[in-house]
């Protein structure tokens, strides 16, 4: 079971990074043209809405379409931190970090903690 939540939390990491990398390639690939700049910018936010997602869906491959709705997914709920925010770095960046922390590193943590219950119970038991 340890292993399965660690290949879980391993995974959306991997989903997270692989999502925003391909962020950072399309934005460092833009023209000049503002226009061309705001709408990539409503394409790329996240946890889009349906208009917005049929035209992301359009610009996408089908694998990096499927890696993005993943990633709304495991971003979604911390949307509502950035949602006032009009630039889609602070957006992207913030919710990525906050992903990050969660799936990468506190689930870790849990995991771990859980993984040593045993032992812990053991020792308790021991020692009285």
């Amino acid at each position: 079971m340890i292993q399965v939540l660690r290949a879980a939390s391993t995974v959306a990491v991997l989903i997270v990074v692989a999502s925003f990398t391909m962020f950072v390639v399309d934005e460092a690939g833009k023209g000049s043209d503002q226009q061309v700049r705001m709408v990539q910018n409503d394409i790329n936010t996240t946890a889009p809405d349906a208009t917005t997602e049929k035209r992301r869906e359009a610009q996408h491959s089908a694998v990096r379409e499927k890696i993005d709705d993943a990633n709304d997914v495991l971003v979604k709920p911390f949307t509502g931190i950035v949602s006032g925010s009009g630039s889609v770095w602070v957006q992207r960046g913030v919710t990525t970090v906050l992903a990050l922390l969660l799936y990468g590193l506190l689930s870790r943590v849990l995991i771990s903690y859980v993984a040593e219950a045993p032992s812990r119970a053991r020792s308790a038991i021991r020692r009285t």
